[in-house]
């Protein structure tokens, strides 16, 4: 016998795995992406299909008492590696942020220091002409 929520969390696993596959259609996810959500979203599905089987042998494998403990270890687990993902690309984005500055710093240098010798070159060129 199924509950309501087991059928509420089988449909927002399929939805969200069709738009998972949507973004990675449109190029906004790469393959790491895809694969990452598609398997997670797959666990959430398989979960949602055999909530008790799972937690008794979640439960046997972690040596917990119960086996909702059992899926509250394994979703802050998943909660974790998550994070850790996110704090990968923030990382990157700092990184690739700090080379891009450092590179439109050195432009900006080389953009004035051409305008000053403009500037020269102009000022020897009116005096020329002033003579």
């Amino acid at each position: 016998m199924m509950y309501a929520v087991q059928y509420i969390m089988i449909v927002a696993a399929v939805v969200l795995m069709t738009y998972v596959l949507g973004k990675y259609g449109k190029g906004e996810f790469d393959w790491e992406d895809l694969i990452f959500w598609e398997g997670l979203l797959l666990v959430v599905l398989v979960i949602a299909v055999f909530p008790l089987e799972i937690a008794i042998e979640i439960k046997k494998f972690l040596g917990l008492g119960r086996g909702l403990d059992a899926l509250f270890v394994v979703a802050i687990g998943i909660a974790y590696l998550m994070i850790f993902r996110i704090y990968l690309a923030v990382d990157r984005t700092e990184r690739e942020i700090t080379e891009l500055t450092r590179k439109i710093a050195i432009e900006f240098e080389e953009i004035n220091d051409m305008l000053k010798r403009l500037k020269r070159i102009e000022k020897s060129g009116e005096s020329e002409k002033k003579s």
